[in-house]
């Protein structure tokens, strides 16, 4: 029954509850499938049977135990060969440094004190979307400015240069009811659509000292926000030169076309990709935001469209002919002005968060072994 207790898997909080399971604060962490992640869950939650957590800390500060996991191996303590599993009783014979109560709190504070700005940021990301989503729904679903004014009234919040750019009239369309002056286009006649592909993976002149970013779908599973920053690998020049879409320009709005369908990001950098993508490279008849915010509001029709048996796949052939409803150019500037700042702080905070992490994972180690004091002897 949904509720507001964290349901906690092996990668992380993954849904909600009604009933408390175990009392918080707890720790917790992979038994099998994702092992070695490591979640500090202040609040009671409901630990999946997936997962190992911690009930007693032995009077031990919690979230020094959340960071003091986080330095073990688990990997040593895997006893499946399939599936990644951990072995309970191997981990209890794990021994590990343990400085006094005050300087555990003292670690603590300092590590988080950076996680803390890390949620705040990811926090603050969700808000920028979701009044970014919350702008085209208003305007490019559900038509606000243009009833307002069919109904003789000015629309609310809106500038009056702004509220100019919206007709008071509709229009029958293959979409049924647009707003007048607006026209009907498949995607793949309003942005180019390409994909990509993969050099092989046994010739090491296309990958090895490579510096231009290519991504794979398993780079957005951990995404915070529809912005991608950086890749797990790198191509040279020569494997660049193997790929048909070549190095796509930063800006470029990516989906994944399978495993899964539906991730989508705008690349922050120039990136090439593999053939899980389609990559759609915008222009001011339709920008990255507004094609962003239409694929997360056509979703369910892009999935629908996908075929396949082992995976379900979404070729361009069959993407490209969807139908898109688009306003004059000087109403898509006019959001795409709106939002850029919105995008841009997200931007901004991610590769903020990164800074903070990338310090976090430094300093832990050193932490922990005491090589870098918190206390002053």
């Amino acid at each position: 029954m949904p509720g507001k207790v964290p349901i906690v898997s092996s990668s992380g909080i993954s849904d909600y509850h009604s009933e408390v399971g175990v009392k918080g604060p707890g720790v917790v962490t992979g038994r099998y499938g994702t092992i070695g992640e490591v979640f500090l869950i202040k609040e009671d939650y409901w630990p999946l049977n997936t997962t190992l957590w911690v009930k007693d800390f032995h009077g031990n500060d919690p979230r020094f135990a959340s960071y003091l996991l986080r330095t073990v191996d688990f990997q040593s303590c895997s006893d499946k060969s399939g599936v990644p599993g951990v072995n309970r009783n191997d981990l209890h014979r794990i021994p590990v440094l343990l400085p006094p109560l005050p300087e555990q709190k003292a670690i603590a504070a300092v590590l988080g004190a950076l996680d803390d700005k890390i949620e705040l940021n990811r926090r603050m990301n969700a808000t920028l979307e979701a009044m970014a989503r919350a702008l085209f729904q208003s305007w490019f679903v559900d038509f606000d400015p243009v009833r307002a004014k069919l109904d003789g009234r000015q629309p609310p919040n809106l500038a009056p240069a702004t509220a100019a750019l919206f007709p008071d009239s509709f229009q029958d369309s293959a979409l049924g009811h647009i707003p007048t002056g607006w026209t009907i286009q498949p995607v793949g006649e309003v942005v180019d659509c390409v994909g990509g592909g993969t050099p092989s993976t046994a010739e090491p002149k296309y990958w090895e000292g490579g510096t231009h970013h290519w991504t794979t779908p398993k780079d957005f599973s951990s995404l915070q926000a529809p912005v991608l920053l950086d890749t797990d690998r790198k191509l040279t020049d020569a494997g660049i030169a193997k790929i048909s879409s070549g190095l796509l320009p930063a800006g470029t709005l990516l989906l994944s076309s399978r495993a899964p369908v539906g991730y989508l990001a705008i690349a922050a950098m120039p990136v090439a990709i593999n053939q899980g993508f389609i990559a759609m490279k915008c222009n001011d008849r339709a920008s990255n935001y507004f094609m962003l915010n239409w694929c997360q509001q056509s979703m369910a029709e892009i999935e629908g469209r996908a075929t396949g048996t082992t995976f379900a796949e979404i070729s361009k052939q069959n993407f490209r002919p969807i139908r898109v409803a688009l306003p004059p150019k000087e109403l898509m500037a006019a959001f795409t002005a709106q939002v850029a700042p919105q995008y841009a702080q997200i931007t901004a905070n991610l590769h903020q968060s990164r800074t903070f992490a990338t310090l976090r994972d430094t300093l832990l180690p050193k932490l922990l072994s005491g090589s870098l004091p918190v206390i002053p002897k």
